[in-house]
């Protein structure tokens, strides 16, 4: 079961809701006009992010230290999403979601 969470970096341990149709972490909308970017750590991802960092290739980029700690995660459940933000204001935050939380994100962010 999804945690609906920041699980790492920037605001970790706020809590991810869907308010009709709005995502929010913590305080802050998830939203074009506070997202840099987002990613879904996916298995690969997560290969990638291992390979990079044991050869001393992590920049500055959405996986960089974000990219390290997804690294070390676990497989999840299916409908269960680890996703890396990069938010507007230089901060970055892994959150987990589940299904429907994502689903809205995906959507705010088309």
């Amino acid at each position: 079961m999804a945690k609906n969470k920041v699980i790492a970096g920037d605001y970790n341990g706020s809590a991810v809701t869907n308010v009709l149709g709005s995502v929010m972490v913590g305080s802050m909308s998830f939203a074009k006009y506070t997202v840099d970017d987002y990613e879904v750590i996916t298995e690969d991802h997560r290969k990638s992010a291992a390979s990079g960092i044991a050869r001393g290739i992590v920049g500055g980029s959405l996986l960089g230290p974000v990219g390290m700690l997804a690294g070390s995660l676990s497989a999840k459940n299916k409908g269960v999403y680890t996703v890396a933000v990069a938010w507007k204001d230089g901060k970055k935050s892994l959150i987990e979601v589940d299904d429907k939380i994502y689903k809205a994100m995906v959507k705010v962010m088309f």
